[in-house]
């Protein structure tokens, strides 16, 4: 099975592409990035298990004529590739429209034309908008943000390939864990850099707005899963739990308790949104989490060099 990443080379593409390498189904992985993160974590360190498979390409989702080139005998795509921004940002209008919007339809456009049999596509949660009750696969899209709206956009692209192969909109909460290739604008992994480096951390609004999150080794393991088990095509959501900013400060105040808490316009309550995590994806991919967040945060402490 030759398998085509894009965005291969970031801070969930770095995991799958060495989760995928333990199965024996895959020949060759196509790692299709732009580096614009400037991020090359993933080209540094122990070598890959069988590292013969894996192809670096560097290019952008807006050149169709290489794209369209390189998925000739490609029997898999993972779509990663995003302009990314913490949930409730609502800047670089142009640079999400391009990418998550219009970079995505330029890819579903080549792959119409390919034999393709399995397609993921990495949307995100933030497409339900904001809500102060529990949200599932059943509410109706109400996006808030400028990326929320780019990855709605996106899937509206993504839903013409349901009738041509396996296709899968997986809308993930927040990112957070370790990886070679490191984001620290998520919340939770911004707030453990913060306190095991500058002893504090900032919370926007009273901290009482809720979060939904995924951790990446969820994430990865089950993506890596879409390779063996046969799931129908359709939309999930991927979530593993949901959590209050402000929850997630005080378990970081029992790791580090030297650490301080500032807030910053206490007074507001800030947006919220809440997702069940009994996705119907658990009908045929078990993703459950054997740690708590508290344990997970102990493990992420223990990452830091120092």
């Amino acid at each position: 099975m030759n398998i085509f990443i894009t965005g291969g080379a970031g801070y969930v593409g770095t995991k799958l592409t060495k989760a995928l390498l333990n199965y024996e189904q895959v020949d060759k992985i196509i790692i299709y990035d732009n580096l614009s993160r400037n991020n090359f974590n993933l080209f540094l360190g122990k070598k890959f298990l069988h590292p013969h498979k894996v192809q670096f390409v560097n290019g952008d989702l807006l050149d169709t004529r290489k794209v369209r080139k390189l998925l000739e005998g490609v029997d898999f795509v993972y779509h990663l590739a995003a302009k990314v921004t913490t949930p409730f940002d609502n800047n670089d209008a142009h640079f999400h429209e391009q990418v998550n919007h219009w970079g995505t339809s330029e890819l579903v456009m080549a792959m119409e034309e390919t034999k393709i049999k399995k397609f993921v596509y990495t949307s995100s949660t933030s497409v339900y908008g904001a809500s102060d009750d529990f949200v599932n696969e059943q509410t109706l899209p109400d996006p808030k943000t400028i990326y929320g709206i780019s990855k709605l956009r996106g899937e509206e692209h993504v839903r013409r390939l349901f009738e041509k192969m396996n296709t899968y909109i997986l809308r993930c909460g927040n990112v957070y864990g370790y990886s070679k290739s490191m984001r620290f604008d998520a919340v939770i992994n911004r707030f453990m850099f913060d306190a095991n480096f500058n002893h504090r951390i900032s919370i926007h609004g009273n901290g009482d707005q809720s979060r939904a999150f995924i951790h990446v080794d969820i994430l990865t393991g089950l993506l890596a899963k879409f390779i063996v088990q046969p799931v129908p095509s359709g939309i999930y959501n991927v979530v593993d739990k949901n959590v209050k900013v402000i929850e997630i400060a005080e378990l970081i105040r029992d790791i580090y308790e030297d650490l301080e808490l500032i807030f910053i316009n206490q007074h507001l309550k800030l947006r919220e949104l809440k997702v069940r995590p009994e996705s119907m994806l658990r009908e045929f991919i078990d993703f459950s989490n054997p740690l708590n967040l508290k344990e997970e945060l102990k493990l992420f402490k223990d990452r830091f060099a120092f």
